[in-house]
């Protein structure tokens, strides 16, 4: 593998290309995990003036680095950058950055007590969306001070107060691991990006987009991705057999599937089971409310 630095945490890490992105491996924008730039991106981005620099590139890698431990993939390009820092998810001030603090512990840990490791701290003030070690140190001192949180070290814990805290700021409860099947339509893989994944992780859910095939913003089929989800949105539009396949392995395993598909292909399903009744739709935006509708009666 070729070794770069990354642009937004400046650490030098493996990268490995795919197609027109640089995958970046392991960067303190992502501990554990990765992220994609759009290789067209660098010389735009290093034509950035160096206060600009300084403001924006803390900011970015603070929302690689939740995203990705939230395991969403991010795939980014130079006229992304702007849109992130000035997105109002950003937290500003100090209170709101360590609520940022809060969630990644609840995140990391079963309840309050539970030690979780932050190492190494010097390379982990994008938790809280700061620009230096100082803040960081700052924030969680405060943190301390309120009794959200203890230290030992490097290990924390959520006390009982800081476990309520960011159960609340994090919408009551943890998101659960939500598989999302379609075909490889490139057409439909936005509309469920840009509509229905939003809609779906407001009812608890946290969506991970499955195609037969690896593209930037979603995965490949797996079985272990399955097993390991607590839905399954199974969409039968483009009559895929990987579709059929992975939400029948979730079926057999027990895992609630919703089967959905497109009114124009409804009638040239091959399979026609009682235990496979997709609900059709017309638009992006009919799916998101039908789905709306079920995941209410879920809860």
């Amino acid at each position: 593998m070729i070794k770069k630095h990354c642009l937004f945490c400046d650490e030098i890490v493996p990268t490995k290309p795919e197609g027109d992105y640089d995958k970046y491996i392991g960067c303190s924008c992502s501990p554990g995990g990765f992220y994609s730039l759009l290789r067209d991106s660098y010389e735009p981005i290093h034509s950035f003036p160096h206060q600009k620099k300084r403001d924006l590139f803390h900011l970015v890698s603070a929302y690689i680095r939740e995203l990705t431990d939230c395991n969403e993939k991010v795939a980014l390009s130079a006229k992304d950058l702007e849109s992130i820092v000035n997105s109002s998810k950003i937290p500003v001030s100090i209170e709101d950055k360590g609520k940022r603090l809060l969630q990644y512990l609840y995140r990391h840990s079963q309840g309050p007590g539970e030690s979780v490791v932050i190492h190494p701290l010097s390379s982990s003030y994008n938790l809280t969306y700061s620009p230096n070690l100082q803040e960081l140190v700052y924030i969680m001192d405060k943190l301390r001070s309120e009794q959200l949180l203890n230290r030992e070290g490097m290990a924390f814990q959520l006390t009982e107060k800081g476990w309520r805290e960011a159960e609340a700021s994090a919408g009551g409860k943890k998101l659960l691991p939500c598989s999302v099947l379609i075909s490889d339509e490139g057409d439909m893989r936005t509309k469920w990006l840009q509509i229905l994944m939003p809609k779906i992780e407001q009812y608890g859910y946290l969506p991970r987009l499955l195609t037969p095939k690896k593209t930037e913003n979603s995965e490949q089929y797996s079985l272990e991705l399955v097993a390991d989800s607590k839905l399954i949105i199974a969409d039968l539009t483009g009559q895929s057999p990987e579709v059929y396949f992975a939400a029948g392995y979730a079926f057999g395993l027990n895992i609630p599937v919703i089967w959905t598909v497109n009114s124009s292909d409804s009638d040239r399903l091959p399979v026609k089971s009682k235990e496979i009744r997709p609900m059709a739709w017309n638009t992006a935006e009919e799916l998101a409310v039908i789905l709306q509708q079920r995941l209410s009666n879920k809860g």
